[in-house]
């Protein structure tokens, strides 16, 4: 069965595209007056496309309210092979509602009777008789759609996921279909209403339901007869027409939400495992990752940043070339000196860094500065009497006050005792 389907573009733009099918509209309705939804339902009203006839249908005879034929119909003795005298044919747009009310009906069914006429089975339209017998004489017609939904049931039933079809070249489906018109009692309001006819489901389908919606190719030929007015009464041709859709088709699952009937969304007729469907909890855990590796690695940058910012500019240098310094303890800033050169270094002579290893670097060993005695010829030690006492290295550079007498043997740290 079809039980659901897709039409979420405006009258203007499905007028459109039938017309660059050569199917021509001559009238069509406001984009207002159908409704545009992705998800319809039957009681909605849907857009219909038949030959611009009467409300008795095609023929030029009309039904009473019982269904009986009227005073145009053959005299006695004339036989009619269907087929009316050729004339100009012009073709609309309809707004009907989806589920077929027969024209002898007295008073507005129940939705529950409505149900029951959204779909009319092609085996049933083989036989003589019935009451799809008027309908599908003189009121046939195409209803148009983006796809229909089918769900594939699970679990013995207790798990049903809902799946789109729609044709592989995005052009609309054409569904055949009956149509009627009724007056009920005691209202001149006309109400038109329509059914979708449907047929074994193909190959292709199978898996998903045992039926599926008859689709004509956009106009073709077969579409043509299934439409023209000039055919008046049910014959092989016609019911020949009523096959499985022998195209392959696009058949996806697609989000559960569909399954209630006043949602609507363009995501509902795109595939679940796509990257353009949002609600795809997949997509939901992969832009979160990226996003969280984002956010991740501008955290490190901030922090890295302000602890440049922080120690001050960072100087570049080989990595290959040793930069060890040693701390003294003593000094008057308490501050890393350079590490002093080997004694075996002479005066003047330039350090090899780029031959130093960790092997040539002096340990780090706390030495009172008054105690070290300079390097003899070390450069840039000035000239001094043999016997003459150091200055401390706690000098600043100033003239020594006189040492008093008695003094010369005090101590640095007896000062600082002090």
């Amino acid at each position: 069965m079809c039980g659901r389907y897709a039409l979420g573009i405006r009258a203007a733009l499905v007028r459109q595209q039938l017309q660059e099918h050569d199917m021509p509209v001559d009238d069509a309705p406001e984009d207002d007056q159908v409704r545009q939804t992705y998800n319809f339902a039957p009681g909605n009203h849907g857009l219909v496309y038949r030959a611009d006839v009467p409300d008795s249908g095609a023929g030029g005879r009309s039904h009473g309210s019982h269904g009986i034929v009227g005073e145009d119909s053959p005299n006695e003795g004339e036989k009619s092979n269907g087929l009316e005298a050729p004339a100009e044919t012009k073709y609309k747009l309809q707004a009907m509602k989806w589920g077929l009310v027969p024209f002898w009906t007295k008073r507005n069914p129940d939705y529950g009777s409505v149900m029951r006429t959204i779909n009319a089975r092609d085996d049933s339209l083989a036989q003589s008789g019935g009451m799809w017998n008027t309908m599908k004489q003189k009121k046939r017609c195409i209803v148009v759609a983006q796809g229909f939904y089918e769900w594939l049931k699970k679990n013995g039933g207790k798990e049903k996921i809902p799946h789109f079809t729609k044709r592989k070249d995005g052009q609309l489906m054409c569904f055949a279909g009956l149509w009627d018109c009724v007056q009920y009692e005691g209202s001149e309001e006309k109400h038109y209403t329509y059914t979708i006819i449907t047929t074994d489901s193909n190959k292709q389908l199978s898996f998903l339901h045992d039926r599926m919606p008859v689709i004509l190719e956009n106009g073709s030929d077969a579409l043509r007869t299934w439409l023209d007015p000039q055919r008046s009464e049910w014959s092989k041709e016609l019911q020949s027409l009523l096959k499985p859709f022998g195209d392959e088709l696009e058949c996806y699952p697609v989000s559960k939400e569909v399954g209630k009937v006043g949602n609507n969304s363009p995501t509902f007729i795109v595939p679940v495992a796509s990257t353009e469907n949002k609600n795809n909890i997949a997509n939901f855990f992969g832009n979160a990752k990226k996003e969280a590796k984002g956010t991740e690695e501008k955290k490190e940058i901030k922090e890295e940043e302000a602890e440049i910012s922080k120690k001050g500019v960072k100087t570049e240098h080989d990595e290959q070339e040793p930069r060890t310094t040693v701390e003294h303890n003593g000094t008057e800033d308490n501050a890393p000196l350079p590490m002093p050169a080997p004694p075996s270094a002479g005066a003047g002579s330039k350090r090899a860094h780029e031959t130093m290893g960790d092997e040539d670097v002096f340990p780090a060993k706390a030495v009172k500065q008054e105690d070290a005695d300079p390097p003899a010829g070390s450069a840039g030690s000035p000239n001094k009497k043999s016997g003459a006492k150091g200055r401390s290295g706690t000098s600043n550079g100033t003239k020594a006050s006189p040492v008093q007498p008695g003094d010369q043997s005090q101590k640095i740290t007896n000062f600082f005792s002090k």
